[in-house]
């Protein structure tokens, strides 16, 4: 298992990926291939995005591919927080393959992602997961979460909040 960043190589196994989610919420947004004409459109914007353009943070994406060369997951790295990830969203936003949950992905993907942060030099990341998602607040857990305060979001939504302390 290996992170790599998205291109053309990817192309195929990203468009499988995001079918596979379906007309639910990919997880994570940033790498929705859906409103762009082309995958090379798709990747312009993607790490344009990433140098903080707009209203974008900088931030960092991957891949997680396994041993068959299949994407199993995807992560976001914001390298720093703005007042609306500090409620909702995090340093870190991640999705696996929903036929590929369950096997411990999530945990490892998290993982690597710590590990990026740690390169980056943030020393505590926050991480949030919906109050529905169990799986995910274990996953938090797991990789040395501890719970923060709660954010109750517009829609009366509830945002669990979890603070990893990497130095």
């Amino acid at each position: 298992m290996r992170l790599v960043e998205p291109s053309m190589e990817w192309q195929n196994e990203h468009k499988s990926y995001v079918e596979e989610w379906g007309p639910s919420r990919l997880v994570p947004s940033s790498f929705n291939i859906s409103k762009f004409e082309t995958y090379a459109d798709f990747l312009d914007n993607f790490f344009a995005r990433q140098k903080g353009d707009g209203n974008w943070v900088p931030s960092s994406g991957y891949m997680l591919i396994d041993d068959n060369k299949a994407l199993v997951g995807m992560v976001d790295i914001r390298h720093e927080l703005n007042e609306d990830l500090l409620q909702i969203g995090g340093h870190v936003g991640y999705g696996i393959r929903p036929t590929e949950r369950g096997k411990g992905y999530a945990t490892r993907i998290l993982a690597e992602a710590l590990k990026k942060c740690k390169e980056l030099n943030i020393p505590r990341v926050l991480v949030t997961c919906d109050k529905e998602n169990i799986g995910s607040a274990k996953v938090i857990i797991k990789n040395g979460g501890v719970e923060d305060e709660s954010f109750i979001d517009k829609d009366g939504k509830v945002i669990r909040r979890f603070w990893i302390q990497l130095f």
